[in-house]
């Protein structure tokens, strides 16, 4: 089989204008496309790179693959911009892996994705959603934005992007200011989420019906603190800011809870053939922060790979998997 891959890889050109040293945060390094590729070739597959924007548009109007295996994270800032690739390949009628444009999209929105779980019965952080021109104060004294401390991260972005150490507020003051810095960065609406003191956890799940739980990792801080972060700045710096933790040593009834409400947003949100999705376990709750129906591939750094070859997972076999499923969904 002849299979294109669609990818977005970061660029050494510098930001310029008033773009977040973060804006290329999503996109992927050249290793991991090569890597992804050689595990599709040792399949038996011919591979051919197809990239994103208007290149990878001429390239599948003139000769289409037999299949496309997807994870272009799309440019610029707009919400459904994860799922332009999808869209396109479903008007062309080229099958694809990985999750649709309308899962894509509302994933991407994160108050979009904690509403639509919410109404599956999925535990969510009290939040509310702000714009720069709001009244936060008056916003936050409202039930459902819950209670102080609160953390403050764009609305539409993906890779912790926007998500630094000081993200974290404890008065409408402070609310407010880090809504007007985040708005004047990232030109999109803030969301405002109730801070949960509680473990980090991150669930990878592979396949359909039924989907497959890879396995669940806690995320550690090196250094214990009150109000530990996944941030932007630990993740650059894993190898000194945390150790993981899979399978995550948390007591049975809490890993089934965490399972369990991992499947059922998974499933709410029409994830198809892989995700991985976050958590915040406060005492026996999972309360469900954000899913990446995109998540990265690197090899060596992205928790998904990580997750899985400490589950047992080794990249080849994670890949495949992920090929596989997508291939089953088809009938292949």
């Amino acid at each position: 089989m002849r299979i294109g891959i669609t990818c977005d890889v970061k660029t050494d050109s510098p930001s310029g204008g008033n773009l977040p040293d973060d804006y290329q945060e999503e996109f992927d390094s050249p290793i991991t496309v090569e890597a992804i590729a050689a595990v599709l070739r040792n399949l038996g597959h011919k591979v051919e790179v197809l990239g994103d924007g208007r290149p990878m548009l001429e390239r599948l109007l003139v000769d289409p693959p037999d299949f496309v295996f997807n994870f272009a994270e799309g440019h610029g800032i707009g919400r459904s911009r994860e799922a332009r690739v999808p869209a396109v390949l479903e008007m062309l009628n080229i099958p694809y892996s990985g999750s649709d444009p309308l899962t894509l999209a509302v994933t991407l929105d994160k108050d979009c994705a904690r509403r639509l779980v919410r109404s599956h019965g999925v535990p969510v952080p009290g939040g509310v959603l702000c714009n720069v021109e709001d009244d936060v104060a008056l916003l936050l004294s409202r039930a459902e934005a819950g209670t102080a401390p609160w953390i403050v991260k764009p609305a539409w972005e993906g890779s912790s992007k926007g998500i630094r150490g000081k993200c974290v507020v404890d008065t409408p003051a402070e609310a407010a200011d880090a809504v007007r810095r985040l708005h004047t960065d990232y030109d999109q609406p803030v969301l405002i989420e109730e801070f949960i003191s509680g473990e980090e956890l991150t669930v990878g799940i592979v396949g359909n019906d039924p989907p497959q739980i890879v396995g669940v990792m806690r995320v550690l801080p090196q250094q214990a603190t009150e109000r530990f972060v996944y941030s932007l700045e630990v993740k650059r710096d894993w190898q000194r800011q945390v150790k993981y933790e899979c399978p995550a040593r948390i007591n049975a009834a809490q890993l089934a809870a965490v399972e369990r409400t991992a499947l059922q947003a998974y499933q709410a949100l029409g994830c198809q053939d892989v995700s991985r999705i976050d958590f915040r376990l406060r005492g026996e709750t999972p309360y469900f922060l954000e899913v990446n129906p995109l998540p990265g591939l690197n090899p060596e750094t992205s928790d998904l790979v990580i997750l899985g070859r400490m589950a047992g997972w080794p990249y080849e076999r994670l890949i495949g998997a992920i090929l596989q499923a997508a291939l089953k969904r088809y009938g292949l």
